[in-house]
Formats: C-alpha cells, sequence, structure tokens
C-alpha cells in the first residue's frame, strides 16, 4: 500500500512538474552600463509584460555579430507583432567598449545595447560560449536560453518569444 501511495505521488508530481514551463530563475541583481555610463540594474528590467531578449556577445565574436545583424533586419516586425524587446549585452574589455557603438551603429541595430566590461553579469547568468541568448517572460522569469547561432537560429527565437507571449509551453 505505501508503495502504490508513492508511486501516485510521484506520478503526479511528475505530470505536475511536466506540464509547467521550466524558469531557469530570475534575473540576477546585477548592474550593467549603457554606452552614456546610465548604470541598470538588470533585477529591474522590465517589458509591461512583454517578453525580453538577453544577447551576450563580443565585437570579436563573428557568430555573435552574424546573430545580432540578422535579427536585427526582422526585429521591428518581431516588436510590432510581440512587444519583445532585446539588450544585446557586449562583454567586451574596458578597453575595446568604446568601439561597441560604433560598431552596433554601422549595423544599424536598433535594440538596447549594454556593456559588461567586468564580465560581473555573464558570470551571475552562467553564460560560457557565445552568443548565448537567454528570454525572459512578464515576470522577469528566464523561461529559455541557447547558445550559438546558425542559419535559422532566430526563427526558433522568435517562436519561443510567440510562445512566451501567448503564454503558452515551451518545449525543448
Amino acid at each position: 500500500m505505501k508503495e502504490k501511495i508513492l508511486t501516485l505521488l510521484f506520478i503526479g508530481i511528475s505530470v505536475f512538474a511536466f506540464g509547467q514551463n521550466k524558469t531557469l530563475g530570475k534575473l540576477p541583481n546585477i548592474e550593467v552600463k549603457t554606452p552614456s555610463g546610465k548604470t541598470i540594474n538588470m533585477a529591474e528590467l522590465n517589458n509591461d509584460g512583454n517578453p525580453i531578449v538577453i544577447s551576450f556577445w563580443a565585437l570579436w565574436c563573428h557568430p555573435c555579430m552574424k546573430e545580432l545583424t540578422t535579427i536585427s533586419e526582422v526585429y521591428d516586425d518581431w516588436v510590432e507583432e510581440t512587444g519583445v524587446k532585446l539588450y544585446a549585452v557586449s562583454i567586451d574589455d574596458a578597453r575595446s567598449s568604446a568601439r561597441v557603438m560604433p560598431t552596433a551603429n554601422g549595423k544599424g541595430w536598433d535594440f538596447e545595447i549594454l556593456l559588461d566590461p567586468n564580465g560581473d553579469f555573464k558570470r551571475a547568468m552562467n553564460v560560457g560560449p557565445i552568443p548565448h541568448t537567454f528570454v525572459v517572460n512578464g515576470k522577469g522569469e528566464i523561461v529559455w536560453e541557447h547558445t550559438s547561432f546558425t542559419e535559422g537560429s532566430e526563427l526558433d527565437l522568435i517562436d519561443v518569444i510567440r510562445k512566451v507571449k501567448n503564454g503558452e509551453k515551451i518545449t525543448e
């Protein structure tokens, strides 16, 4: 009898757990800077309940540049459809961070650029290889992450953004 109860309890917990969207935690209480020097606390990011994308990149990272340029080409459509806001977080050090905005402007990137020259935010988010992209839901919960970039990856990203916007389950 005890085994049956434990089995039923396990099945119930499993059904509940797998029926829910996974969350990877909340954004950490870490400060980063805008290129103009304003400090932003990442734990306080908010987009009026709409999805947020955080993409870690660097000037020397060719896949990062390709990913952000590809997203830039469709970003206005994504914003119109889902209200998403993208934050491109440069992990370039203080010596090269002066080149971040000229590069972003030259590529026509319309999303928010943030600077993490000491890597504090990068470490808090457990970012290893870049590009490393996160999707945050309207409650500030990290619900999806992805590393690397290949042609077509932006289609997976917009699919996740749409699901988050509509409150749908994200499956991997």
